[in-house]
C-alpha cells in the first residue's frame, strides 16, 4: 500500500480563512498522519504547493503532482466554510468512487474526534477527484468557521489523525517514536487565572503579547476580526482555543521558539490533560499565580480562579 497525500490550496492560495486558515491546518494534517503511517510501515509520499498564485493553477499543480507517483490512493486534505457559528458542523469525505472508504473516513475521524459525522458525499464536479488516476478521495476534516468543531479538533487533534492513518492506510497504526525534546524544557505547578479575549477587561484594549506581534503570526490562536473597541492583541485572543502564559525564562525556552506553533505545552489538573499554545509571559508574581489560561482551557479542565495546574513545556 503506498498513499499519495497533498494539502488542499496552497500558500499563496489559502482556501477559507476563519477561526482557522484551512491551508495552515492542511499542511499540519498531512504532516501529522504522514508520521503515524511511516510509522507503522505504510508507504506515503506528501505534497504542498507552494508555488501557484491561482486557483486553477493550484488544482492543476497538486492534480501534476499526484499523476507523477507510484501509488495505490489519493488523498486530498481540506477543511471546510459556510458561516462563523457556535454550532457544531461536523467532518465529511468527499468521493467520485470510493464511497465505502468515504465512509469510513468519516466515521473513523468523527469516532476519534467527537465531531458530527456527516458521512461520504459523492461528488462529480470537483478537479481533483476527476482528474487523479488513481482512487482518490477528498477529506473535509471539519468547519473552520465553526467554534465548536475547532475546539473538538484542536483536543483532539492527534486521536483524529491517527484515525484518519488507520482508515486510509487499512490497518491500525502504530504508535509515533517520540521525539528528542527541545531544548529549553520548563515546568511549573501552581494556582491559575484566565486571561485573553474581547471579555478580558483585566487587560487594556491596547495590550499586546510578548512573543507574538501580529495576527500572522499566529492567526490559529486569534479571533478572525478585532473586537470592536479594541486594538491589542490580548483581547483579540479566541477565548475558547487552549492557550497559556507562564513566566518563562526567555534565556530557556526562547522567545522564538516559545512562538513556534509545532511544539505545545501540556497543561494538567487532577486527571485531565490538554496541550496549549504558549501565547503570553505571566502572571505577574505579585499575583502567587504560576499560569494564566485561556477560559476555553479552564473550562475543559473544570478550574477556577486560584485552583491549581501544572504546565510542562514543551509538551511530552
Amino acid at each position: 500500500m503506498k498513499i499519495a497525500m497533498s494539502s488542499g490550496h496552497g500558500k499563496y492560495v489559502s482556501g477559507a480563512v476563519d477561526i482557522l486558515n484551512e491551508h495552515q491546518e492542511a499542511v499540519r494534517v498531512v504532516d501529522k498522519v504522514a508520521e503515524f503511517l511511516k510509522a507503522s510501515q505504510v508507504g506515503v509520499v506528501t505534497f504542498e504547493d507552494v508555488t501557484s498564485k491561482t486557483q486553477n493553477e493550484n488544482l492543476k499543480t497538486i492534480v501534476d503532482w499526484h499523476n507523477r507517483q507510484s501509488r495505490d490512493l489519493d488523498v486530498s486534505i481540506h477543511f471546510n466554510c459556510y458561516e462563523h457559528t457556535s454550532k457544531p458542523m461536523g467532518t465529511e469525505c468527499l468521493y467520485y468512487s470510493q464511497a465505502d472508504l468515504a465512509d469510513d473516513v468519516a466515521e473513523s475521524i468523527a469516532g476519534a474526534s467527537g465531531l458530527v459525522d456527516r458521512g461520504p458525499k459523492k461528488r462529480t464536479d470537483l478537479y481533483f477527484l476527476n482528474n487523479t488516476a488513481e482512487a482518490a478521495i477528498l477529506v473535509e476534516v471539519c468547519f473552520v468557521d465553526s467554534e465548536t468543531d475547532v475546539n473538538l479538533y484542536e483536543r483532539n487533534f492527534d486521536s483524529l489523525c491517527e484515525a484518519l492513518a488507520s482508515a486510509i492506510g487499512g490497518t491500525e497504526v502504530a504508535p509515533i517514536p517520540p521525539e528528542p525534546q527541545p531544548e529549553g524544557a520548563f515546568q511549573a505547578k501552581g494556582k491559575c487565572s484566565h486571561f485573553g479575549g474581547p471579555e478580558d477587561t483585566g487587560v487594556s484594549a491596547s495590550e499586546g503579547l510578548a512573543f507574538l506581534y501580529n495576527y500572522d503570526d499566529a492567526p490559529h490562536l486569534f479571533l478572525p476580526e478585532q473586537p470592536s473597541g479594541t486594538s491589542g492583541l490580548a483581547r483579540r485572543l479566541n477565548p475558547e482555543i487552549f492557550y497559556v502564559a507562564c513566566r518563562w525564562d526567555y534565556n530557556v525556552t526562547s522567545k522564538s521558539q516559545l512562538s513556534r506553533p509545532s511544539v505545545q505545552a501540556l497543561v494538567r489538573a487532577g486527571n485531565k490533560e490538554f496541550r496549549a499554545w504558549p501565547a503570553d509571559w505571566g502572571p505577574n508574581q505579585d499575583t502567587g499565580r504560576v499560569a494564566d489560561l485561556s477560559p476555553g482551557l479552564m473550562d475543559a479542565l473544570d478550574l477556577d480562579t486560584d485552583d491549581v495546574v501544572e504546565v510542562i513545556y514543551p509538551a511530552e
